[in-house]
């Protein structure tokens, strides 16, 4: 995702970050997304999207990126759902 040519290119006009240009994309169209991060950088940066303008063609460029599918789990995979089933979360 992070080498893809459309993001650089929308990146580097709005002199922001990939991350930035996608989470921007998210909440203009009212998407929650909540990103992992332990750097304090980073934190702030992606605080620092509101200032992006993006156009229609940007945004559906990025939206045409979508595959539908999660880069990180399956979860209509059964061995997903099954490891997901057994986790076990204590306070």
């Amino acid at each position: 995702m992070f080498s893809n040519k459309i993001l650089i290119s929308i990146a580097k006009t709005h002199n922001k970050s990939i991350a930035q240009v996608i989470l921007r994309c998210l909440s203009k169209q009212n998407i929650v997304s909540i990103p992992k991060l332990v750097n304090n950088e980073r934190i702030v940066d992606n605080f620092d999207i509101f200032d992006v303008k993006l156009n229609l063609d940007e945004i559906n460029q990025i939206k045409s990126l979508d595959t539908g599918e999660s880069l990180f789990l399956s979860y209509q995979d059964p061995e997903t759902a099954k490891m997901l089933g057994n986790l076990k979360v204590e306070f």
